[in-house]
């Protein structure tokens, strides 16, 4: 393999698929659908369970914490299936979803911060912050680059990594390391995300010869 082949491979790399099998999901939304619940009570639930885990995680009950976590965030897995399957889907609730999806997080991360900032462990906060910071900036990125009309799914450290990661790590009571994993990786997940950005639109605007490779033109 070429080396630019190889970085295309390692810059599209992610650990979890960002889409959940039609299988899975589809028995479960039927059920959902046939209560008369809509996606945006899925996100709103989903919301305030995140909120529940906040409070769980500031007063250290972890493991409470990190169990309502999981649960809250898997709905986040359905409330778009739901939106596709009973023809609701709509730009307004994208765009509703993804801010309840930053606010979800940026609470949990924020509840373990007063956590650990009570306790005076001052490591431990700002690594909370540092990881609050750098799971921003993964999906901030990606809507500056959207905004531009460039479609940006690519990313090691997505949501659903750091979710999974936050929650196991509540779980297990380990969040110094959960923490500094998450910081480390979703600030390099930005960064990641950055250097993509400018290759394609480099290569967007590079001369035409020079995207084919720098081949002659005919005279």
């Amino acid at each position: 393999m070429s080396a630019s082949g190889l970085m295309a491979r390692l810059r599209s790399f992610t650990l979890l698929p960002h889409t959940v099998p039609r299988w899975l999901t589809d028995p479960i939304v039927g059920v959902i659908a046939r209560t008369g619940a809509t996606p945006n009570h899925l996100t709103v639930l989903g919301f305030l369970g995140n909120l529940g885990a906040a409070a769980l995680a500031a007063g250290g009950e972890f493991l409470a914490a990190g169990l309502v976590l999981l649960a809250a965030s898997a709905l986040d897995l359905l409330d778009g299936a739901l939106a596709r399957a009973t023809g609701r889907a709509s730009p307004l609730g994208a765009v509703f979803d993804s801010v309840l999806d930053r606010l979800s997080e940026a609470a949990v991360l924020g509840g373990l911060a007063f956590h650990f900032a009570q306790r005076g462990e001052r490591e431990e906060t700002v690594l909370a912050f540092a990881a609050l910071a750098g799971s921003l900036m993964v999906s901030y990125v990606k809507a500056r680059a959207e905004a531009h009309g460039l479609e940006l799914r690519e990313g090691l450290f997505t949501r659903a990594e750091r979710v999974l990661l936050l929650g196991v790590g509540l779980i297990i009571d380990q969040m110094r390391i959960a923490l500094w994993i998450l910081a480390v990786m979703a600030n390099a997940t930005a960064l990641q995300r950055l250097y993509i950005v400018w290759e394609r639109f480099r290569r967007v605007d590079a001369p035409t010869d020079e995207r084919r490779g720098g081949e002659e033109r005919p005279l």
